[in-house]
């Protein structure tokens, strides 16, 4: 008998509570030009891979499941780890602001608040990312009944 329904899109309060645990709200360093573009990353243990990659294919995202093996800065080798990260401007505007903007509660809410304000007001962020406060602070994402669920 089988339980799981296999191909069965994730509901977004899934997503949500496991954001909540696993996920995280950032900034990828380009050492470069200095900037410092914002990124949504959630990591979990390589056994769970499919579920990461379930998120993306839900989400409708692109984004490739990296695997890596992580060693911690006390020299430890810990088990193998799958991380999805979203960094264009795009999914970063259209997908994980709405999926996300008013709905975190606890610390998780309180790191996306200050992600948001922090792509708004921190110079080393591109111009192009800025939009997305700017939306927020408009209420942009709190009328617009595509992004309310």
């Amino acid at each position: 008998m089988e339980l799981r329904k296999k191909n069965r899109p994730l509901s977004s309060e899934y997503i949500r509570g496991l954001v909540e645990g696993e996920g995280v709200f950032t900034f990828s360093s380009n050492n470069l030009t200095g900037s410092k573009i914002p990124a949504f990353v959630i990591k979990m243990h390589a056994r769970d891979k499919n579920l990461l990659e379930m998120v993306r294919d839900t989400l409708g995202l692109k984004n490739k499941v990296y695997e890596y093996n992580h060693q911690g800065r006390d020299g430890i080798k810990r088990g193998p780890r799958a991380m999805l990260i979203v960094r264009e401007i795009g999914n970063i505007k259209n997908i994980v602001v709405p999926l996300f903007y008013g709905k975190l509660r606890g610390n998780k809410g309180k790191q996306f608040e200050e992600w948001l304000k922090k792509i708004g007001g921190d110079p080393a962020v591109p111009e192009s990312y800025k939009l997305v406060y700017k939306l927020c602070i408009s209420g942009y994402y709190d009328k617009n009944p595509k992004f309310t669920d």
